[in-house]
């Protein structure tokens, strides 16, 4: 069976979490965006207040660039808090 999403695989995601609950899409961009080329963000909130879960996705238009974000990024501090990041799960 081919793999069609080759080109986006999950390789290419990673998850970022311990963020702040004041750091937005466009700051998670910017401090990315440093390391790769930045396709997609997402900071995860709280349907009904709006508020931030802590936590995000980061994906790159490649897994090197992901990789590489990845080993930059993790232990980092953003917005005055120690983040973790990890190759996202598939899936």
């Amino acid at each position: 069976m081919l793999d069609r999403t080759a080109g986006f695989s999950s390789g290419s995601k990673l998850f970022v979490g311990g963020l702040s609950y004041d750091t937005n899409e466009v700051a998670l961009k910017d401090a990315f965006s440093q390391h790769g080329d930045v396709i997609q963000v997402k900071v995860m909130c709280h349907p009904v207040t709006g508020q931030s879960k802590g936590y995000g996705f980061v994906k790159f238009s490649s897994e090197k660039e992901a990789a590489a974000a990845l080993e930059k990024m993790s232990d980092e501090v953003l917005d005055g808090k120690n983040i973790r990041v990890h190759f996202a799960n598939s899936g």
